[in-house]
């Protein structure tokens, strides 16, 4: 049991927060979260939470992580892809990424990263550096995400990713970023929140 402001504690059966005031205050009566439906690659969630509430969020099935690549050329150049995003129904601007293990049994993360940016983008890295794990959007979504950094890139094959992917791949300066953006969002692309971390580690920041 640990009292450190904003960690869980459940005496008894109960789950209690400590905030940094120091009162412990209850959050949620003692059960857990209940499966509420599920498809193929999504299941929605229900936790009881706070007095009469409860709370709904979406997970990914059987725990599946994502890789996500911050790939950079020699010219120091960043490769993003774009494509087709159902749940905004529109174009997205994009980090290369994909699910680890997407329909390979017993594949790491490294090897999805790696695979991952060969189909979305056609280019291969000499080298790679880990970043750690990272939330999506912990408040709705229970994915995890593991950041890489790709350099010593070569361009061994077209890219695109699957036929119904439709992956569009831009080559764009790391200067010309702001002005790349600028221009996607004017023709009505979105921009994913994960391009913010790579742009942070490179020291840029987004129009």
């Amino acid at each position: 049991m640990s009292d450190s402001p904003g960690r869980p504690v459940r005496p008894d059966g109960e789950a209690r927060l400590v905030w940094p005031d120091g009162e412990s205050r209850h959050v949620w009566p003692d059960g857990e979260s209940r499966l509420v439906w599920q498809g193929r690659f999504l299941e929605a969630h229900v936790a009881p939470w706070g007095s009469s509430g409860q709370w709904e969020y979406v997970k990914r099935t059987r725990g599946v992580q994502a890789a996500v690549i911050l790939a950079l050329t020699d010219s120091h150049e960043i490769v993003l892809v774009e494509q087709y995003r159902p749940p905004l129904g529109r174009q997205c601007i994009e980090l290369p990424a994909g699910l680890v293990g997407d329909g390979i049994e017993g594949e790491d993360v490294f090897a999805s990263a790696r695979r991952e940016l060969h189909e979305e983008t056609g280019f291969e890295a000499a080298r790679w550096e880990p970043f750690g794990e990272f939330a999506s959007s912990p408040g709705m979504v229970g994915e995890i995400f593991h950041l890489f950094r790709a350099t010593g890139l070569s361009r061994t094959g077209a890219g695109g990713g699957t036929p119904t992917e439709g992956i569009r791949v831009h080559v764009v300066a790391v200067s010309a970023i702001p002005a790349f953006i600028a221009d996607a969002r004017a023709r009505g692309c979105a921009i994913d929140t994960r391009l913010l971390i790579g742009l942070n580690l490179l020291g840029q920041t987004p129009a």
